[in-house]
């Protein structure tokens, strides 16, 4: 990996997209963070589909395992449908699958309707500073750490309970290419399990097993703010759900779901 250009998240060799450090999860330093592979198959799309009249208005990503700090490859298929058009992308390793996901294409066509913005509920990102900042969560050169800029605008990620950040990418997804919006607000989605946790994540782990994106507008500015909270049941399983924004108001919302476990006695903090 030390070879590779830190300037992206990831670097195109032919077919295949190599992840550098840029990419690493919180939970394991072999694994991407969710968000790097979510925004490169939501770029995928939007590239495969070369409409820009045509919205890309949900992603729904399942991550079948760990998707690996290792050369990947994506095949894709779409749908014909003029309205609603669809693309189904996997992405591979070594000929094993690790992440599929579809991706939903809406055609937009202006009405004669107020634009219905409302702002936002939350401080400007110009108006917060306060870093994102999790106990036990190692700070090492990373997706959460250092490929996106995070502004926290209400709650904290010192203890638990809801909390709202603004997310701005700091680096290309993939290097040489550009980042579209809805790449942005991907990118930033799968935050809400890390920005909201509600049990001590020195003694428990939350990892989501997807994430669904729905879009109803692609944010105007780099800047996408979450405001999420987190729910867990005493069976083990949880959910995140978060509200999105931009600086104009409302663009969408994400939910994960989560397997929450307990740290085995003496396993130690998020590395």
């Amino acid at each position: 990996m030390s070879e590779l250009s830190v300037d992206s998240v990831f670097v195109r060799e032919g077919d295949c997209f190599i992840p550098t450090e840029l990419g690493r999860g919180p939970w394991s330093p072999d694994a991407l963070h969710g968000g790097a592979p979510a925004s490169l198959l939501a770029g995928y799309a939007e590239d495969l589909v070369d409409d820009p009249d045509m919205l890309l208005s949900r992603l729904t990503l399942e991550l079948i395992r760990p998707v690996p700090m290792a050369a990947m490859t994506v095949t894709a298929t779409m749908g014909k449908g003029r309205t609603v058009r669809r693309v189904e992308l996997t992405l591979s390793h070594d000929g094993t699958m690790v992440a599929k996901a579809l991706a939903l294409f809406l055609r937009s066509e202006a009405l004669d309707i107020d634009a219905r913005l409302d702002g936002h509920p939350l401080p400007g990102p110009d108006r917060c500073h306060e870093p994102f900042y999790v106990p036990g969560m190692e700070q090492v050169t990373s997706f959460h750490y250092t490929a996106m800029e995070i502004r926290l605008a209400h709650g904290q990620t010192v203890a638990p309970g809801p909390a709202a950040a603004w997310f701005r990418l700091r680096h290309p997804i993939v290097g040489g290419a550009p980042v579209s919006a809805a790449m942005r607000a991907i990118a930033a989605s799968d935050f809400g399990n890390g920005l909201s946790w509600i049990l001590p994540i020195e003694e428990f782990t939350f990892l989501n097993t997807d994430l669904t994106v729905y879009l109803h507008r692609h944010p105007a500015t780099e800047w996408v703010a979450l405001d999420s909270r987190m729910t867990v049941q005493p069976n083990g399983i949880g959910l995140a759900r978060s509200e999105l924004y931009d600086e104009k108001g409302h663009i969408g919302m994400a939910q994960q779901n989560l397997i929450v476990r307990r740290r085995p006695p003496g396993a130690g903090g998020v590395t």
